[in-house]
């Protein structure tokens, strides 16, 4: 299906042996999310504009939708890049099935279409090595 805006979609999907609850700490806890994506100022509540700090710059950010343990959407623009991502979790199993989906890449966007891909698997490689440490 082709959205009718133009724009292009990247999804990453995972099964990881964990619960939804464990999950949820990694992407909703400042100290947590600083060790797999960025440095943050995040607060899990609806409303809350935030940043995200790396060395090639901040996104700016705010909070969409909150679900504990199931849904967590945010927008994210950055460097031309007005975009919203959104992570589902969905128990799979013995342990949760975990989506992100960051929509809004212009055609044009290529370059940062290819570097979100990119990011995104070092990004989903650190926040699995994060919740596997946690209690």
């Amino acid at each position: 299906m082709t959205p009718t805006n133009d724009t292009q979609t990247l999804i990453v999907e995972r099964e990881l042996p964990h619960p939804a609850e464990k999950i949820w700490r990694a992407l909703t806890q400042a100290p947590l999310i600083e060790e797999w994506l960025m440095k943050n100022d995040f607060k899990p509540v609806v409303g809350h504009r935030f940043d995200l700090r790396a060395d090639w710059g901040v996104v700016d950010c705010q909070v969409l939708a909150v679900e504990p343990n199931k849904t967590l959407s945010y927008a994210w623009e950055a460097l031309g890049l007005k975009s919203v991502v959104t992570w589902t979790l969905t128990p799979a199993g013995t342990g949760t099935h975990l989506r992100m989906e960051q929509s809004g890449f212009r055609p044009d966007q290529q370059q940062a279409y290819q570097g979100a891909k990119y990011g995104w698997q070092k990004f989903f490689a650190g926040l699995e090595r994060v919740v596997s440490g946690l209690t």
